[in-house]
């Protein structure tokens, strides 16, 4: 079984490889850097690297796997070993740490997103129930590295176990405390999280540092202070694999899944398929997107779902898109999927254009699409298929 690194697992270019086929490589070793914005790649494997393509770099893992990783070379900074490590944001885009991280936030914020939105997916509340100090760890390290004041755990007040496990983590912390976000969809979204716990309302295409904070996710959070304590760079991955699979039906957590690994692997740890099934998805339902058995885990990579079978809708459809959900591209897939003919398309009412991209005005707080609908049947649509949020 192949791995394969891909070369972009982060917002900006894909890496340059400073590998070659032949070689051997190290649990580890640096094998691409960025060429502008990016992030720092290294092997998950001890292996001999049998294939490069302008995708990925494939290695051909040996029998022995040594626990033993080349660490990340001794820094100046903590800001520095972040860099080093590859470490981006691990719930979403991922959006280079190190980039984000190089701010001054005198009297400002740092936030954990411990939202975990998307359902099925429970890897982050698995990781603060069972490891909360790390959380309050990593957000301490942001703390000194972007001079800001405060720390806020950001999460819902359904998941009590990890609520009660952080308490406890940060009870001496005078500095740090948990925020409770509204149990809805996207409560994750960084303008969400802003406008709940600061009261700030953000604008299509503004970042939290408009409001003096940065906001990461919690595994992101573990990275920074693997990379800190242990110089590991950023090689494993945690993961929720759900679905039509025949052991985890709710969703099981792995924990430090070797980056590369196709992810036929985990569907086959877990029992194999559930009869009948449909197509995988990459990541959540809301956000997630087509993958196929032989798709590699990345950095970024949340979750692994096997779907219902596709229903047999072979008529007219229109689709609405949303940036807190599916867009057009997956809605069409979705629909050609169904076999239905696409006739119109259309956004959600809030989606309003920034710098060239659509965003939601005012995410999490949805408006009726009665209009819409309307608008779609007058174009031949039969049936809607919609990526909003909540209407």
């Amino acid at each position: 079984m192949n791995i394969c690194i891909e070369l972009k697992q982060h917002v900006g270019a894909p890496c340059n490889p400073i590998v070659n086929i032949g070689d051997e490589v190290k649990k580890g070793q640096l094998v691409a850097k960025p060429q502008g914005l990016g992030a720092n790649i290294h092997s998950s494997v001890y292996g001999k690297v049998v294939d490069i393509n302008e995708k990925e770099i494939v290695i051909k893992p040996f029998e022995n796997q040594p626990e033993e990783y080349v660490k990340i070379k001794e820094t100046d900074s903590h800001l520095e070993a972040v860099k080093e490590a590859g470490i981006v944001g691990s719930g979403g885009a991922g959006f280079p740490a190190h980039v984000k991280l190089n701010v001054d936030l005198k009297g400002g914020y740092v936030i954990a997103n411990a939202a975990e939105c998307e359902p099925v997916l429970s890897h982050n509340v698995a990781l603060m129930e069972e490891n909360p100090e790390v959380v309050v760890k990593g957000l301490k390290y942001i703390l000194e590295m972007t001079n800001a004041s405060k720390g806020y755990i950001a999460i819902k007040p359904k998941y009590k176990k990890a609520i009660i496990a952080l308490g406890k983590a940060c009870k001496n912390e005078e500095n740090i405390e948990v925020k409770f976000l509204p149990d809805m969809y996207p409560a994750g979204d960084e303008r969400v999280i802003i406008r709940e716990l600061l009261g700030v309302e953000l604008k299509p295409g503004q970042l939290p540092l408009e409001a003096k904070a940065v906001v990461s996710n919690v595994e992101t959070l573990k990275n920074i202070v693997l990379a800190i304590e242990e110089r590991k760079p950023v090689i494993t991955k945690d993961i929720t694999v759900g679905g039509r699979v025949k052991d985890a039906k709710k969703g099981r957590v792995f924990f430090d899944v070797p980056i590369g690994m196709p992810i036929k692997h985990y569907i086959e740890e877990c029992g194999g398929y559930e009869k009948p099934y449909g197509e995988i998805v990459l990541g959540g339902p809301f956000t997630g997107k087509h993958g196929e058995e032989d798709s590699p885990v990345n950095k970024t990579l949340g979750g692994i779902l096997v779907s219902m079978p596709f229903p047999n809708e072979k008529r007219k459809v229109g689709i609405i898109a949303c940036e807190c959900g599916a867009q057009e591209e997956r809605l069409k897939e979705i629909a050609k999927g169904m076999g239905a003919e696409v006739v119109a398309e259309t956004k959600c009412k809030r989606m309003t254009e920034s710098n060239g991209r659509y965003r939601c005005d005012l995410p999490g707080i949805c408006p009726g699409q009665a209009e819409k609908v309307l608008y779609l049947k007058k174009q031949g649509a039969e049936v809607v298929i919609t990526g909003t949020c909540e209407d």
